[in-house]
């Protein structure tokens, strides 16, 4: 087996959220990588991620890659455009928002913990 692996990630299937106005595709499984999360969030205009989470230990870097949204951090909400980068430490809830143009996020993450670590709040943007 090689050292490397492509994909690309119209070949993933979208594992969002039934009637979820946006597209989740995560290929961690798919690189065979056991030290890096890679997923793409494609967000339809105006579209917002229902929920927030946070994790125990895994740190995430999202790259706005196209449109523009938003993005709540805790309490705190923070515009996004083209080619920004957010480094958001495990603790912080974090929700997503599409701008009137749609929002395309790439998500790195590292090493997910056996069993998982992410923690869900349902309502996080009342």
């Amino acid at each position: 087996m090689p050292d490397w692996t492509k994909k690309n990630f119209d070949d993933l299937r979208d594992v969002s959220p039934r009637d979820a106005q946006m597209q989740w595709r995560f290929a961690r499984e798919a690189l065979r990588s056991p030290e890096l999360g890679v997923s793409r969030f494609t967000y339809d205009p105006g579209a917002r991620m229902p929920w927030g989470h946070r994790h125990r230990v895994q740190e995430e870097a999202y790259v706005v890659v196209a449109g523009s949204g938003c993005a709540k951090l805790d309490d705190e909400v923070v515009e996004l455009s083209v080619w920004d980068v957010l480094r958001v430490a495990p603790a912080v809830v974090r929700s997503f928002e599409a701008g009137p143009e749609g929002l395309d996020v790439i998500c790195i993450g590292g090493r997910k913990p056996k069993g998982g670590d992410t923690e869900r709040f349902e309502d996080f943007w009342d």
